[in-house]
């Protein structure tokens, strides 16, 4: 056997570092997703942020504050007692992480709970970011949820 040199040990170093750096590429693809910006108009968003922040303020301030729980149907988001159609808008939009195709963004009318429901049909298995935005007599509130549907 040949002797084993110092240039031996940097070629051998300089392959193995290409077969991480290839391995990393094959092995974990998870780079190559679609990675998005959250929404197309995020300057203009960035522009009305304080609204934003006042809105998410006053929500954590209240004192009962509007849940959201996962069920067959999809997911169902309830409204505490005193909230109703007459003054309370509600919209919302859910935001998936990893593809934009799949946000789903809406206006809604509450039921006689005083909640709605996201259908499973619009739904698909991963993550999104659920922006809850309501305005009740005049003021403006929001909150958001991370949520991972299965």
């Amino acid at each position: 056997m040949k002797n084993f040199s110092w240039g031996h040990g940097v070629v051998i170093a300089l392959f193995a570092f290409i077969i991480f750096i290839l391995s990393m590429l094959f092995l974990f693809p998870n780079g190559q997703k679609n990675s998005e910006m959250v929404t197309d108009n995020y300057y203009e968003e960035e522009l009305q942020y304080q609204d934003v922040i006042d809105a998410k303020k006053r929500a954590d301030q209240l004192q009962e504050k509007p849940a959201y729980h996962q069920t067959a149907e999809g997911i169902k988001i309830t409204f505490p007692k005193d909230y109703n159609n007459s003054n309370t808008t509600v919209k919302f939009v859910l935001n998936r992480t990893d593809d934009q195709n799949l946000d789903i963004k809406k206006s809604v009318q509450l039921d006689a709970a005083q909640s709605f429901l996201i259908p499973t049909q619009v739904l698909k298995t991963g993550n999104y970011t659920l922006r809850l935005m309501w305005t009740k007599d005049k003021t403006d509130y929001r909150m958001d949820y991370d949520v991972i549907w299965k």
